[in-house]
């Protein structure tokens, strides 16, 4: 249903129906959420990694749902209105990054970290690759994993807050409130198979509304002369190379560089049944993949026309789906289209809060109890998983609650984080005898630090030079690289015999296929 001639507050106006569609969907994440308590929760392997059983659709959809968070559905569609066509470079940098990790990381991290004593997390897996009895990697990269994604769960409940601050005018804190409330709801109980499980069907929203919205609005619009009309408002775009430098193509690419080191992506690697269904996991993934972000980008595109033909005036390009939604569709499908965002948003929530939870638990509160404890206490364990989803939860809110940037920059912000952190060492560790606890600590360390100072003190040169405006995963995945294999080359080997442990890896994953 095309509405011509309203002003926005008219056009963002859900009635009841759209109300009707958005508490269905949420009493669908409930149920499902009440489904994982009830099959999978009995003790912390099951509620942190799903037993390692997951299927390879769940796990295709459940990574890549859990990646393509609101910033997909908002932010790309907005950067695209913004500047135009160049910023499809960073959906394409995303593609090939996302499709080397499901061939260069994937089968690996699969079979080492169940060898590496059944390794729960990313940090225990460090651990026991590396003989680490002091515990000192564990401890640093968990900590960094909580930071980090203490700051990145926060960009999802901006979204959220957003979203229903412009949809429904609510004000954003409620909004904010109301999607963490939901989210762990079915995090706190469900665990692992609750949060896959939805992150599954959510992405099946998710495709379906990115190819809904810029079909639609090419059919209200002029067909494929849409595209003609796009390029007459402003020639540059549909210019892959103008309105972005060559540092702005090298940066966005460059986002690519990230998957390797996203924990809350490579534990569905983790977590699959077997070795053998990745190839199937990685085809459906990366085509669900590609279709969404090529919707996001017509998104971008479509409306420029469309907003320019209404003579619509709004704010926060960020919003233009929720907009478009709005305007093009019955309030019912309008429901749907917004339970679509809150599909991104909530499954990268969820994710981050059960990573960082698992963090919390495995790789500290372990170390205070003991194994012993963990294997005669599970269910005091199990509590101390749910209770951090609370925990961490509560701290993203309230860090979001005065929002001050753009959701792209604040998941860019925390994705350069982790994969310049992790992104290395992950490689390293499951490619390299030569690599050591020290070099592993160092790079990990250097990794995480020369991103922070280069948002805070380089970034800010980029008015005088745009060298500066470089993406600031590249400095700090280079950096923490260099520094692994340096100081990996003078430092203690563990102790173990890797080059063996290595060669039966790959021996596994042979035999697997």
């Amino acid at each position: 249903m095309n509405v011509l001639g309203v002003t926005l507050s008219q056009q963002v106006n859900p009635n009841w129906q759209t109300y009707v569609m958005l508490c269905a969907y949420f009493i669908i994440l409930l149920v499902i959420g009440y489904y994982g308590y009830k099959q999978s929760t009995s003790n912390v392997n099951e509620y942190m990694l799903g037993g390692r059983n997951i299927g390879p659709y769940v796990t295709a959809l459940s990574a890549g749902a859990s990646d393509m968070s609101g910033w997909m559905i908002m932010g790309l569609p907005g950067e695209v209105y913004t500047t135009g066509l160049s910023a499809a470079w960073l959906a394409i940098g995303l593609t090939i990054g996302a499709y080397v990790n499901y061939i260069v990381v994937a089968p690996r991290l699969r079979v080492y970290t169940e060898k590496a004593g059944d390794s729960i997390t990313l940090p225990d897996f460090f651990k026991n690759r590396l003989n680490d009895q002091s515990n000192l990697i564990k401890i640093i990269s968990g900590a960094i994993i909580i930071i980090f994604f203490t700051l990145y769960t926060h960009s999802g409940m901006v979204s959220g807050g957003k979203l229903f601050n412009s949809a429904f005018g609510l004000d954003y804190r409620y909004g904010l409130i109301l999607v963490t409330v939901i989210v762990i709801a079915y995090t706190f109980f469900g665990g692992y198979l609750a949060v896959s499980i939805t992150d599954f069907f959510q992405g099946v929203v998710m495709i379906i509304a990115m190819i809904m919205v810029p079909v639609v609005a090419m059919l209200q619009l002029s067909g494929l002369d849409t595209f003609s009309q796009v390029a007459d408002l402003e020639p540059t775009n549909l210019d892959f190379f103008k309105g972005t430098t060559l540092i702005g193509i090298i940066s966005f690419l460059a986002w690519g560089l990230g998957y390797f080191g996203q924990p809350h992506i490579i534990v569905r690697f983790m977590s699959i049944k077997s070795v053998k269904q990745i190839k199937t996991a990685r085809r459906f993934g990366i085509s669900w993949m590609t279709i969404s972000l090529v919707g996001a980008v017509a998104v971008g595109l479509t409306g420029i026309v469309f907003v320019n033909k209404q003579d619509l005036k709004f704010k926060d390009p960020e919003t233009l789906f929720i907009l478009m939604g709005q305007i093009l569709f019955h309030p019912l499908v309008g429901g749907f289209l917004l339970a679509a965002i809150l599909a991104a948003i909530m499954s990268t929530i969820s994710s981050q809060l059960l990573v960082t939870s698992s963090s919390l638990t495995e790789d500290f509160y372990k170390l205070i109890r003991g194994e012993a404890a963990a294997k005669r206490h599970q269910k005091e364990f199990l509590l101390v998983g749910r209770l951090s989803v609370l925990l961490v939860a509560v701290i993203a809110i309230l860090i979001a609650w005065h929002p001050n940037d753009t959701i792209l920059n604040l998941v860019g912000n925390a994705w350069a984080g982790f994969g310049a952190a992790f992104g290395p060492l992950v490689i390293l560790s499951l490619y390299w005898k030569g690599l050591s606890r020290t070099g592993a600590v160092s790079g990990m360390v250097t990794g995480a630090i020369t991103v922070i100072m280069w948002i805070i003190f380089v970034k800010p040169l980029g008015e005088y030079n745009d060298l500066f405006n470089l993406y600031e995963i590249i400095p700090g995945f280079l950096v923490s690289l260099t520094v692994t294999y340096v100081v990996s080359l003078f430092t203690k080997k563990p102790a173990h015999n890797i080059e063996k442990e290595l060669s039966t890896v790959k021996s596994l994953i042979k035999n697997n296929r």
